[in-house]
């Protein structure tokens, strides 16, 4: 490619990013307000039952709730290029400060969940392509297609009943025990049965892609030109099959992000960990607009992102994608 078709790649890239995050923004402000529900109890609580018409309409017009949507929007807008988000009407602070001290948790959450999946989802691919068709190979794939279908919250709720509620060996909810936010090996603790789930939900789904990528390598011409030079089926496996797939390996990673994401705040909800997962959920329910509308455009960002450095590494594998 030349520089200016480069520039022009680039700048279709981001242009789609932009108009992605504006209909995502869009799309987000206006069904949080349509919904049903008062956000005035996010801010005021019980407060609002025993507020007169007057004072629930000075209530709204002192949070900017009070004039129609598309003005609240342009409003939000303008004032997002500028770095103000507003407050969270349930914790009484700028968003971006409680958004700051959750963030570190799922990414915990999801970064090790995330390592975990690719690196078992290799080994599992590799090791059923090795012995395909065979009785491990059988075994591994009932299990891992009972295992993928079971829903996470029904396994996350499972775990809890069995490992906190019955053996009182691991804890059920929170990151960390109170007063102990420093102590490591507490920390990975309350990380063992939100880590499971999130592996055990994605696991099979990755590691059946990475062992057909693996077998469609290993039906490939040069693999038996390969064999007829003489070359054992470990050196061919190693050397050249899972050499040629790690740019399809890359790409599932890239694209598994959001999926990923998806499981971890859900995780976080069942298991109460403070994350923004259990950030999300809270702010859909209590209308906590603003909260909710950052949130909604940071993991927007996430999936668009991921979404763009999977296209680009297919385009690098197969050009003619980008026709």
């Amino acid at each position: 490619m030349s520089k200016k078709e480069i520039s022009i790649y680039i700048l279709k890239k981001i242009l789609l990013f932009l108009a992605s995050i504006f209909l995502l923004s869009v799309i987000v402000f206006y069904i949080s307000r349509l919904a049903p529900g008062d956000p005035l109890v996010s801010y005021y609580g019980e407060r609002v039952e025993k507020m007169s018409p007057e004072e629930h309409d000075w209530a709204m017009e002192k949070l900017g709730l009070n004039e129609s949507v598309s003005v609240q929007y342009v409003k939000w807008l303008s004032n997002a290029f500028r770095g103000e988000f507003g407050i969270s009407y349930k914790y009484k602070m700028d968003v971006l400060e409680v958004i700051s001290g959750r963030v570190g948790n799922t990414m915990l959450l999801g970064g090790i969940g995330f390592v975990l999946i690719f690196t078992l989802a290799l080994l599992l691919g590799i090791l059923c392509a090795w012995h395909e068709e065979k009785w491990l190979d059988k075994i591994i794939c009932q299990v891992g297609t009972v295992t993928s279908c079971i829903p996470e919250f029904w396994f996350s709720l499972v775990l809890i009943l069995f490992f906190a509620v019955e053996l009182h060996i691991l804890p059920s909810s929170g990151a960390y025990t109170i007063g102990k936010e420093k102590d490591t090996a507490d920390r990975i603790q309350h990380l063992i049965l939100p880590v499971t789930v999130v592996v055990m939900g994605h696991l099979w789904y990755y590691a059946y892609m990475i062992r057909n990528k693996i077998l469609e390598e290993v039906r490939a011409d040069y693999v038996l030109l390969a064999k007829s030079k003489g070359l054992t089926k470990n050196s061919i496996l190693f050397r050249h099959c899972l050499r040629n797939i790690i740019p399809s390996y890359l790409s599932i990673m890239a694209i598994s992000v959001p999926h990923i994401l998806g499981g971890t705040y859900i995780v976080e909800t069942v298991f109460s960990y403070p994350g923004l997962g259990t950030l999300a959920y809270e702010s859909a329910r209590y209308k906590d607009y603003n909260l909710l509308m950052v949130l909604c455009i940071l993991t927007g960002i996430v999936v668009v992102v991921c979404n763009m450095i999977a296209q680009t590494i297919n385009e690098r594998i197969d050009p003619r994608i980008r026709q």
